[in-house]
């Protein structure tokens, strides 16, 4: 068994898919007869699908946070930043670096080296 999908509930599905293609190279996807949003990532792992949020759902309030496995953070960071996504401050724990912001909806999102720093 395998994860194979994250489900995210978000206000603006066009404006949230381009951000995931945009910063962290997600292929979209969607049928004509879905309203459902399916993003595949670029070195495959879990796709990210995007659900129409209600009218009465709170965005931004969630206890998922999307970690996004990077090389070097402050790199991706400043790159990100040039292309108009701001990070938070990188901090730095046990030989890994992660850096945190929010999507479009307000979820959470991270990159981090953590899983470099495992692989060695």
């Amino acid at each position: 068994m395998r994860l194979g999908r994250i489900l995210l509930y978000v206000r603006d599905i066009e404006e949230t898919a381009q951000f995931y293609q945009r910063f962290f190279g997600f292929e979209v996807s969607q049928r004509d007869d879905d309203r459902i949003v399916e993003l595949f990532g670029p070195n495959g792992g879990a796709n990210i699908m995007l659900h129409p949020a209600a009218r009465g759902q709170r965005l931004g309030r969630s206890t998922v946070k999307l970690v996004f496995d990077v090389e070097d953070v402050d790199a991706f960071c400043r790159d990100s930043a040039a292309a108009g996504l701001e990070f938070g401050p990188v901090h730095r724990a046990e030989g890994y670096a992660f850096a945190n912001a929010k999507d479009p909806s307000g979820n959470p999102i991270q990159v981090s080296s953590r899983a470099v720093r495992l692989s060695i």
